[in-house]
């Protein structure tokens, strides 16, 4: 499998308190990894760091081919700029622009960024609205949406841009369990189109069935990796097992 994200010895602390100690791993094309673990386990930092979100102290980190960042330095201004273009990011509050209409929100980036004519931005905002079930709210403003709608039109904003990689920051941690479900069934949907993708998600039935691996991450580091189904029914790890078990019976 082709390697599209490389992460070596990536490192971050905040002053004293090292969030990320020698986190390291490959994400293949087409793959989908989930990354689970306790609250403050240093999981939402790893996204913010691979997105430019936060700064990275130290490591190694390559997507699709492009240094992003090494020997204590970023690729320079230009470089980023472009790498940038390959990542999507989906919050856990959904962040649409409150003042600008659905489709607004979906083709402000392509023109701005990729100076996509406005009829061509539309066209395929039109499409992605239509494969996340609202293309009948295109004209409706975020705060006519329900929560789940909101997260759905962040999933197509995220994807107008056309990322090598996806990444999602617990998508449904601000979601009731019945909007929850619409939620995941699009990145489902996505996973099934073999989008590259890695989900940080508290879904225990969601990951073991829509993954390719399993991370479990504790105190900044990565205590075992895994293909689900191992991950779920015989964790290597002590405390893999114990976070496993009591998530399930949650």
């Amino acid at each position: 499998m082709e390697t599209v994200l490389s992460v070596r010895n990536l490192k971050k602390s905040f002053g004293s308190l090292e969030v990320l100690r020698d986190i390291s791993f490959d994400l293949g094309r087409g793959e989908v990894i989930s990354v689970l673990g306790p609250s403050g386990g240093g999981k939402s930092t790893l996204l913010r760091c691979l997105t430019q979100l936060e700064t990275i102290d130290d490591g190694v980190v390559t997507l699709d081919g492009d240094v992003l960042f090494k020997d204590g330095r970023y690729a320079s201004k230009a470089d980023l700029s472009r790498i940038t273009l390959k990542i999507g990011l989906v919050f856990q509050n959904f962040n649409l622009f409150p003042h600008l209409s659905v489709i607004e929100n979906l083709t402000v980036a392509p023109m701005k960024v990729k100076k996509t004519p406005k009829a061509e931005a539309q066209e395929r905002a039109r499409a992605l609205l239509d494969r996340v079930g609202l293309a009948e709210k295109a004209d409706c403003y975020p705060y006519q949406l329900s929560g789940g709608q909101q997260q759905r039109v962040a999933i197509a904003r995220a994807l107008a841009l056309d990322p090598e990689v996806l990444f999602f920051d617990e998508p449904t941690s601000a979601l009731d369990p019945e909007l929850t479900g619409e939620v995941l069934r699009v990145i489902r949907s996505l996973a099934d189109r073999r989008m590259t993708m890695i989900i940080v998600t508290h879904e225990m039935g969601f990951a073991r069935s829509v993954s390719d691996r399993v991370i479990f991450m504790e105190n900044g580091v990565i205590v075992e990796t895994s293909a689900p189904e191992e991950m779920f029914t015989n964790p290597k790890n002590p405390r893999t097992r114990d976070f496993i078990m009591n998530a399930m019976e949650k």
